[in-house]
């Protein structure tokens, strides 16, 4: 019954137009609503970033074929891309491309999705009935656009997390938020002005904030009366900033590297682990108070910029039947190969539609919306999930269970390290030509033992920052 209708993709990014592409290669048709004028809203918003992936990692192969139809030069595959670059060179030729550019919806505002004429709770031809997706175009129209399946890359860009350590804003910083940026802001470049000289407060434990540190840094160099101070909500330092020369991915690594000069060198003020409480604004700046450890911890700043991650704005799912996860909010089958309180060192294992499958018959999340609060993601692995998406929607299961995945080594263990024996990594990241899962299993093996034991009771992936990464 639902045959002859299109496959809705929410969001026209990275992911999503892969989605398309290899949906139209399976001779389906997409429909593809995205909230912004054009193409890769979210990747103009931290355009200014130089991912850590090579451009080989961030062309999708049907999206490739597409594009070369069309006498399309890709660009050198070992080259790094800022978030801009991908959008010009990538996203915006591949939206233009004939067979894709009539699908797609700009300014359109997906607000819920259902089963038309079905709410949640009914049951009875459930799996036969169309979706019913709710838009509004840029005029504020209203619109219903029915589908046979739904694809949400809707991402997690515009879902930041608070600065509260509970994840919840602090008191006052809501009040506050004409000073205070999420994710990381062109502090160098758009936003210089905002930034030059100020006393600045950047709050996160992952690669987002030390780009943001770095960035701070250069600034500094210029307008010295810039003062840097960085706060981790978590005392893992060691963990943030071990991967080093030991990450397949050199510029991922060389943060890492980076931050760990800049504080031998004193030149940022770093607290750990810290957790805001409250907000205060005043003549002289935004009073800042905490704890820092189990001690109260009070700063006067000028600006703040939370870098803590994001998190799936789930509101238009209500009427969808969804199973996440409770902690990650991912998929319950893909949840605990990505929650960074379980895995360890290494690559995400190859996963796609049987993984991604909710109760719901047709309805997927992918790309960096499919890892919910998991900071783990990495473009190659929401193609590699919509590939396999697009033949179970097509019919060819033995496709979409066929998947298969390469990914980069991080060298950063995201667990906290344990005991050998136990869950997680131990003794910090292996060598990177080792055959091992950290330092204590590559000893283990090098001494003619089966290693370590800890790669045996916890799932391995990848552990990448969202932004610069992600879709």
């Amino acid at each position: 019954m639902t045959g002859s209708l299109p496959v809705a993709i929410i969001g026209a990014g990275p992911v999503g137009l892969a989605a398309a592409a290899h949906l139209l290669a399976r001779g389906l048709a997409p429909l593809v609503f995205e909230r912004g004028a054009g193409v890769g809203t979210s990747l103009k918003a931290w355009g200014h970033v130089r991912v850590f992936s090579p451009w080989g990692y961030n062309i999708d192969a049907a999206a490739r074929t597409l594009l070369e139809e069309t006498g399309w030069s890709a660009p050198n595959p070992k080259a790094l891309p800022l978030g801009g670059e991908i959008v010009r060179h990538y996203l915006e030729p591949l939206a233009a491309h004939p067979a894709l550019a009539p699908h797609l919806r700009f300014g359109a505002q997906v607000s819920a999705i259902a089963r038309h004429g079905l709410d949640k709770m009914s049951s009875e031809g459930r799996a036969d009935t169309p979706f019913a997706i709710c838009w509004r175009d840029a005029n504020g129209a209203e619109h219903r656009s029915l589908a046979r399946a739904v694809i949400d890359a809707s991402g997690t860009w515009s879902q930041p997390n608070p600065m509260g350590a509970d994840g919840l804003p602090v008191p006052g910083e809501e009040e506050a938020a004409a000073h205070v940026a999420y994710g990381i802001p062109d502090v160098s470049g758009a936003e210089r002005e905002t930034y030059s000289g100020r006393r600045v407060l950047v709050v996160g434990s992952g690669h987002s904030a030390i780009n943001v540190v770095l960035d701070l840094l250069r600034l500094q160099e210029a307008a010295p009366t810039t003062r840097v101070t960085w706060a981790l909500r978590r005392n893992r330092m060691e963990k943030l900033l071990g991967g080093g020369l030991n990450d397949a991915l050199p510029a991922r690594g060389a943060l890492g590297l980076a931050a760990t000069q800049a504080i031998a060198a004193g030149r940022l003020d770093v607290l750990a682990p810290f957790a805001a409480e409250r907000i205060v604004g005043g003549a002289a700046g935004l009073d800042v108070s905490g704890r820092l450890g189990t001690e109260p911890w009070t700063r006067t700043v000028d600006r703040i910029v939370v870098a803590t991650g994001f998190r799936p704005d789930l509101a238009v799912l209500r009427e969808v039947r969804v199973a996440l996860d409770p902690a990650v909010e991912a998929p319950p089958a893909l949840a605990p190969l990505i929650d960074p309180n379980l895995h360890s060192c290494g690559t995400v294992p190859p996963h796609g539609a049987a993984e991604l499958a909710h109760p719901e018959p047709g309805f997927y999340i992918v790309g960096s919306k499919s890892y919910g609060r998991a900071p783990t993601f990495l473009m190659a692995t929401g193609y590699e999930q919509v590939r396999s998406i697009a033949a179970e929607i097509a019919g060819d299961h033995d496709a979409a269970r066929s998947v298969h995945l390469v990914l980069p080594e991080t060298g950063v263990c995201s667990a906290a390290p344990v005991t050998a024996g136990a869950s997680g990594c131990c003794g910090g990241p292996a060598p990177r030509d080792a055959d091992a899962c950290c330092a204590d299993d590559a000893q283990a093996k090098a001494e003619g033992k089966d290693g370590c034991g800890c790669d045996t009771a916890a799932p391995q992936a990848e552990a990448p920052p969202r932004r610069g990464t992600a879709a």
